[in-house]
């Protein structure tokens, strides 16, 4: 097993690993919408902003890791105004991720996330 402490990331908000990698399975830590290269900015106003910048700090721990967002395998997604945010979210999500590849989702309503976001995203890859 490894313990991934990415590059060029802020530390985690919590007492976690960025991701951990086992028998060839990645499991990135959840990632919410915070500007990775300046991580006390305030976060974008709205789900979409929000969603397109998790799904672009997703993207990149995975480049971090040599992979790509075509590896994905399972996503959950914690949605803090789900009933409000959810139609929205999943057009920005969409757009994010290649056509036809796809990885299964949970999309989950939580009463609150960190820094008050209104996404995070957590995410488990496979090597090819």
């Amino acid at each position: 097993m490894i313990h991934h402490i990415l590059p060029g990331f802020p530390p985690s908000v919590s007492p976690s690993s960025h991701a951990v990698e086992a028998d060839g399975f990645v499991f990135l830590t959840g990632q919410f919408p915070r500007d990775i290269d300046a991580p006390d900015a305030p976060l974008p106003e709205g789900i979409a902003p929000q969603t397109t910048r998790t799904m672009g700090n997703l993207a990149r721990a995975l480049g971090a890791l040599g992979l790509g967002l075509q590896h994905l395998v399972s996503v959950r997604v914690y949605l803090a105004q789900f009933e409000r945010d959810y139609a929205a979210m999943n057009d920005a999500y969409a757009a994010a991720l290649p056509e036809g590849g796809r990885p299964v989702r949970t999309c989950l309503g939580v009463t609150a996330l960190v820094r008050g976001a209104l996404i995070e995203i957590e995410a488990v890859a496979k090597r090819p």
